[in-house]
């Protein structure tokens, strides 16, 4: 997991693009497409022309290798997350967001965003199990899904629960668990780079 604080001025973008994306997938269950296509091309902008990332953040001559780490950030990103689409495990939307935020921070420090919304998901999603007192349903689906996927199979097919487009899937908005992690991973960021 990377571990390397964005500039500030990334860091603001950052900030910006996971909390509009949270409001958005909260109140209406989607990410706009105008705010993830500008979180991308921002991020790749801004790596472009800022120097020093992860390094002392003087403007910089040669753009390539900040262009080089967002296009790299983007396509680790919208790979790993639209696997997850195909199966149904992720939105449309969710795959776009996680993409512009590979764009501007790299896959390294994607990948430890990708890592803390996660868990985060995972802890909200067992504290609504229990809430709404699904437990074994949960165990049970969980079960059925292991063995589908071990068997090359869609899980989503058998069981609409499973696919997180469905009405009768238990969702909790992606968009919100990705702003949760990003927050802990600057958190975390800061604190090892003091």
């Amino acid at each position: 997991m990377g571990l390397t604080l964005p500039p500030p001025g990334v860091g603001v973008i950052l900030l910006t693009l996971v909390l509009i994306a949270a409001v958005y997938d909260v109140r209406y269950r989607r990410i706009p497409n105008w705010l993830t296509a500008g979180g991308v091309l921002i991020g790749l902008a801004m790596n472009t022309f800022l120097s020093g990332w992860p390094g002392q953040g003087t403007f910089l001559h040669d753009g390539w290798p900040g262009l080089r780490l967002g296009l790299v950030g983007f396509g680790i990103a919208f790979a790993v997350n639209f696997v997850m689409y195909l199966l149904h495990f992720r939105g449309a939307g969710d795959v776009k967001l996680m993409a512009a935020i590979g764009a501007t921070v790299g896959w390294a420090n994607w990948f430890g965003i990708f890592l803390l919304s996660a868990i985060v998901a995972g802890l909200l999603s067992l504290i609504v199990v229990f809430a709404r007192k699904r437990a074994k349903t949960t165990f049970w689906n969980v079960t059925f899904l292991i063995s589908e996927l071990a068997s090359g199979r869609a899980p989503h097919l058998k069981r609409e629960e499973l696919d997180v487009s469905s009405g009768k899937a238990s969702r909790i908005p992606a968009g919100a668990t990705i702003a949760i992690g990003t927050v802990f991973f600057l958190a975390v960021a800061a604190h090892f780079t003091q």
